[in-house]
């Protein structure tokens, strides 16, 4: 998708903190952090939104949530770490790219 902020990054048409990247997944660090540690995962293909998950990309989000540990660990979050999806407007999804949050760190807040 040409004007998708989240396809430009994966393209390296705008550049990102790149932590990992294979043939399905490109994680970069969040440039507006709210941890210690934010990454972002993101798939490859477009996606606008977890509502736009169907049963065929069941093998596309079973490896994003068997990653999410790894990736963790990878950034030095032994004890712990939050995952958030953020879906649709009303969810507080800011960028129209299906994309999972990894936070974690001293000092990461609760939900009040």
């Amino acid at each position: 998708m040409s004007d998708c902020l989240f396809c430009k990054i994966v393209a390296g048409e705008i550049p990102s903190s790149k932590v990992y990247e294979d043939e399905q997944l490109f994680v970069f660090k969040d440039i507006n952090p709210k941890a210690a540690v934010h990454l972002l995962v993101v798939p490859k293909i477009h996606l606008d939104s977890l509502d736009d998950v169907t049963s065929e990309h069941h093998d596309l989000i079973a490896k994003m949530m068997l990653k999410l540990p790894e990736l963790a660990r990878s950034q030095g979050l032994e004890n712990g770490f939050r995952t958030i999806i953020n879906t649709g407007p009303d969810g507080g999804q800011e960028v129209g790219h299906l994309h999972i949050h990894i936070l974690g760190g001293l000092g990461l807040p609760g939900f009040n």
